[in-house]
Order: C-alpha cells, then structure tokens, then sequence
C-alpha cells in the first residue's frame, strides 16, 4: 500500500472514492491545500489536471515527490514541468483509451453540424423563420487527422464507416497504416493540407506541436476547408486562424479547446460566421467519471502488488508510445 496517496478534486470527488481509500492511505486536497499535503506523498491522483497547481505545489526537494502520478485525463502538457519531467524516478500516466470513441462522435456530430449548418437551422428555428435552402454531403470528402495515437485512429474509423476519405498526419510518414491508409510526415504535409476539406486537430501538447497550426500551414489548407480542433488550443496560432477566417479563406471551424480557457468573452471567435465554439467537452460522456476511476483503480492496484502499470507516459515526448502503432 502507499505511504500516502493524495487526491487532487475541485467541487466532487472521484466515484469509488471508498474502493481508492481501502487500498492506499487517501488524502484530498484542493488546488489551495496542495502544496501543503503534496510533499512526502507516495502518489497523486490528480483528478483535476489542466490546472498549474501541481507544477507550483511540487516539492523543491526530491526526495519529497510523489513517485507516481496519475492524471485523470489524455493530454498532460499541464504535468510536463522540468521539475517532474527530469526527474527519472517519477512514473507519470494517464487515462489513455477513455476519450477515444466519445471523442469520434463528437468530431463526426461536429463534422455533420457544419456541413449542414445545423447552426443556421436552429438559428432560423429562433426567428420563426422558414428558409430552406442546400447543404454539403460529406460522402467522398477528404479529412485530414493531424494525430495519430488512439483518439485520432478512432476518429479515423468512425468516418471512414460514414463514407469519408481519411489520410493521417504525424511524426512518421507511411502508406500502409492500418486505420490511416496513408500518413503523411513533414516532407508531404502542406500537399496534403490543399486536398484537405475537413482537418481535424488530435494532437497532444508538445513542445514539438506547440503552434503547428500557424499562418502557413492556414495559408496552405484549401480553400473553403473547415478547421476542427479537439486536441489542444496550443496547437493553433488562434490570432492567425481568426485572420484567415475573418478574411473568408476557410469555410469555417469547430473548435473544442483553446488558448485560454475558458474562452475570454471579448474573443473575435465568438462571433465568426462558420464558427462553433464547445467548452473542452469533445471527450465528455454521462459515465465518463467512471471509466476514469476504473483505469485508475486499475492502476492502483498494480502499484499495490508491485506490477507494471498502464499508460506509461514518455515524459519527454509527452504522450504514451505505442510500438505497435507509431506516431
């Protein structure tokens, strides 16, 4: 059993909080108490994770680190501090594998909404007004995946099966993928950014992917295509997207995640035509408190018995490696 493990919440704690407190000594913390119940803890759960709490709590001291922490979530750009990135004894993982799915939903429900334009329908809907007018297929288009770990390989799936051309993008170019087809490095990004009519962001935060999204590469998607972004708001370059859009270029975006957060009211984002703005919910589900525990718990218990643990992430990549899948 942990010394001590400590559970950063904000509002609720997690579901099975009796299950997490009969096998490890479990101690809660706010965001506000944490620097004084973080040192000399075994683990962190951090139940809260886009927070810069734990970076401002962590030990100056060592020795006085928690040896594992685990955060309730996919990215972890909010844990990729010097202090625990470089510190070798530190296991850091993650909910990989919970998001996957519900994210694909949303990207497919997101995709149909600006095809469509289900935004102008309701609009007319609140005016009373009865406008018919055409909308875009999506059957036979071509969507462009920048990430290829599970949640982009699961949005790859899902709109291959309604019919759409899905290529991927990532660190590694190939042609022989098995939910990409082909994934497109460096060296053929921008040829395929100006066949692209959907390009949908998946990618972690990393200081390699900080940014990748900026004026050229939104100089080089095709005209009219639409942006989709359920990565991070890091990845774009926002002032640049808002030019591009503003000036017509794009046809539109649908963007989950931003910059800051939540999103300041005096945004031009807000009021864009062809924009549609989520609070960082692509991932959200009614059970989704639940799958988390259970990776947890999983996890948990495999620190217990002194057995190898799950979601490994690479501190330094910043995201968990898949041999059988490269990035």
């Amino acid at each position: 059993m942990p010394d001590r493990l400590v559970v950063l919440y904000r509002g609720n704690r997690p579901p099975a909080a009796a299950l997490i407190e009969r096998l490890a000594d479990t101690v809660y913390a706010t965001e506000e108490e944490l620097p004084y119940l973080l040192p000399g803890a075994d683990a962190l759960l951090a139940w809260v994770t886009i927070t810069p709490a734990i970076r401002d709590a962590w030990p100056d001291n060592p020795e006085k680190a928690p040896r594992w922490v685990h955060a309730a979530s996919a990215g972890v750009d909010s844990f990729l501090f010097p202090a625990l990135v470089d510190d070798p004894g530190v296991v850091l993982t993650n909910a990989r594998g919970v998001y996957d799915q519900p994210t694909a939903e949303y990207v497919l429900g997101l995709i149909l909404a600006l095809a469509k334009d289900f935004p102008g329908t309701w609009e007319h809907q609140r005016r009373r007004e009865w406008r018919p007018r055409p909308s875009d297929g999506i059957t036979g288009r071509t969507v462009l995946v920048w990430g290829t770990g599970p949640i982009g390989r699961a949005i790859a799936r899902l709109l291959r099966a309604v019919g759409m051309r899905v290529c991927g993008a990532g660190r590694k170019a190939r042609t022989d993928d098995p939910d990409f087809g082909t994934v497109h490095g460096p060296t053929t990004l921008r040829s395929a950014l100006t066949e692209a009519d959907y390009v949908v962001l998946a990618a972690p935060l990393t200081q390699d992917t900080r940014g990748m999204v900026d004026a050229p590469v939104l100089a080089a998607m095709k005209p009219g295509a639409r942006l989709i972004n359920v990565g991070r708001g890091g990845l774009v370059d926002e002032e640049a997207l808002i030019d591009h859009l503003a000036a017509g270029r794009l046809a539109g975006a649908a963007l989950d995640v931003f910059a800051q957060e939540p999103l300041p009211a005096e945004s031009p984002l807000w009021d864009i035509p062809g924009v549609m703005i989520s609070p960082h919910t692509a991932g959200e589900t009614t059970s989704e408190r639940e799958a988390l525990v259970e990776v947890f718990l999983d996890n948990l218990v495999r620190h217990v018995e002194g057995r190898p643990l799950r979601n490994v992430v690479d501190k330094r990549r910043g995201y968990v490696i898949d041999e059988t899948h490269p990035a």
